[in-house]
């Protein structure tokens, strides 16, 4: 059988799998990324997984995989296939392309940005399979977005097209401090580990988190529900400057914050609503691939290789 080798690298860990192509996943795996070991090491562990399902895939069905996606975090040239800079990999300048295809035979490979990976997927796959314009946004640890547009993902003139998280919706000296050196982004207000900090002041327990919150919330809590509230207001503000943008018809929100469910998404769709005045309401909607985005999307960048001149500059978008 035909099949693909996808690879979504986090910080934490590796995702992996064998794609078909009709997208099911035919073996699913998951390593340490290892980055206490430092970037070398991040990327030995990848080119080992790698070559670990080429041969479970020689073993399975009697063929190695025809092509490889890779989704990896932080700055990346698609067109070359590197992986420029990622903080929380501590690498630079890695020429992932080659050195996957050197290892694996010389196979085409495909590197994505993690969160316009996942959106591809999201987009052709997932929630916001049929839709022609959508924004897709996953709530993590930070906050960054995916501009699906006639089923692709638009990159940008830089590669950068889609940073919601550093859009600033609040602003004074009291704006909280982001990693980018900016002040009041959103995602300094309305990711995962801003919740958590803002619960974790409110409650007095140093080990609380976002989840912990929303069941607050469900509870009644008031302290919950006034840094909830907080939350959703940013993020509602940053969303409208995207709708305003952009106008897309669906907002397709994912990450940790998304398994709230109504919590979450009953106040958002009432605070967007109040704040978008002439223009049309989109569709807000979770997102339907959870943890497995990454590498449904990793595994369509590897099928799209096979469907497109070798020379394309925008694999990633496709």
């Amino acid at each position: 059988m035909k099949h693909v080798i996808a690879l979504d690298v986090g910080g934490t860990a590796i995702k992996a799998a064998l794609v078909a192509p009709d997208h099911t996943l035919l073996y699913e795996t998951r390593r340490p990324t290892g980055r206490e070991r430092g970037p070398d090491a991040v990327v030995a562990g990848i080119l080992d997984l790698a070559a670990e399902l080429r041969g479970v895939g020689e073993e399975r069905f009697g063929e190695g995989a025809v092509a490889v996606g890779v989704a990896v975090p932080g700055i990346v040239d698609a067109a070359s296939g590197t992986a420029v800079y990622a903080a929380n990999l501590g690498w630079r300048d890695v020429p992932l392309r080659d050195v996957l295809a050197e290892r694996l035979g010389g196979i085409p490979v495909a590197v994505g940005h993690d969160v316009r990976t996942g959106g591809l997927a999201e987009g052709r796959i997932g929630a916001g399979r049929g839709a022609d314009r959508f924004l897709f946004v996953p709530l993590g640890t930070g906050i960054a977005g995916a501009i699906g547009i006639d089923g692709r993902i638009e990159a940008g003139a830089h590669g950068n097209a889609g940073e919601i998280g550093h859009v600033a919706v609040r602003t004074g000296p009291d704006a909280p401090l982001c990693g980018c050196g900016g002040r009041g982004c959103l995602e300094t207000l309305a990711s995962a580990s801003a919740v958590s900090r803002a619960w974790a002041e409110a409650s007095g327990d140093p080990a609380a988190d976002a989840a912990g919150c929303a069941r607050a919330v469900e509870a009644g809590d008031e302290r919950a529900r006034a840094v909830w509230q907080r939350a959703v207001d940013a993020l509602a503000d940053g969303l409208v400057v995207a709708v305003s943008l952009l106008d897309p018809g669906m907002l397709i929100i994912g990450g940790g914050l998304a398994e709230a469910g109504g919590t979450l998404f009953a106040p958002l769709r009432a605070a967007v609503a109040e704040r978008v005045t002439f223009r049309r309401l989109p569709l807000i909607v979770p997102a339907a691939l959870g943890d497995a985005a990454g590498c449904l999307g990793a595994g369509l960048l590897a099928w799209d290789l096979l469907a497109v001149p070798t020379d394309t500059t925008e694999v990633s978008a496709r």
